[in-house]
């Protein structure tokens, strides 16, 4: 895909938005990394925040998505001012692009509306110099989800 390709990133709100985010997850967290469909779609996914990184085309790009209160209470501490991004995908043709990144940014921004004062994330450790680069910080020890080895972050807004 050509590096100047024009995309938006927007927060799913309908049906076909939100079926285009669970569609990035299965291609690259299920079909690429080989994640388990019966634990990649969990009951906070109806109640979160998602957004959708689109190609002018319409073609999905990247997905990712925002807990908050109750449903990030487990993977923040119980800290009800911080938030949980996570599921943040992009599509093999669309990485190197800056989609995650404008994933990421859309997130926070959701965050700081929402009145939250910081962001945390599970980062696969493959995964961790890019969320750095965010301005996220990885806190605790290194543990596996999915099968795979992961890192909490955390970042202040």
């Amino acid at each position: 895909m050509a590096r100047d390709v024009a995309y938006e990133v927007r927060i799913a709100e309908d049906t076909a938005d939100r079926e285009a985010c669970f569609s990035v997850r299965k291609d690259v967290f299920v079909a690429e990394q080989g994640v388990p469909e019966d634990i990649e779609y969990d009951a906070y996914d109806p109640g979160a925040l998602h957004v959708l990184a689109v190609r002018e085309d319409g073609v999905p790009l990247g997905t990712g998505r925002l807990l908050e209160g109750e449903a990030a209470a487990a993977k923040v501490g119980g800290d009800p001012a911080v938030g949980s991004l996570g599921r943040l995908a992009v599509t093999r043709a669309a990485r190197g692009l800056g989609v995650g990144a404008a994933l990421v940014r859309a997130i926070e921004d959701a965050a700081r509306t929402r009145g939250l004062a910081a962001v945390d994330l599970h980062a696969q450790t493959h995964a961790l110099g890019f969320y750095e680069r965010l301005g996220y910080v990885p806190y605790g020890p290194e543990f596996p989800d999915a099968g795979m080895p992961h890192r909490a972050m955390r970042k202040a807004l």
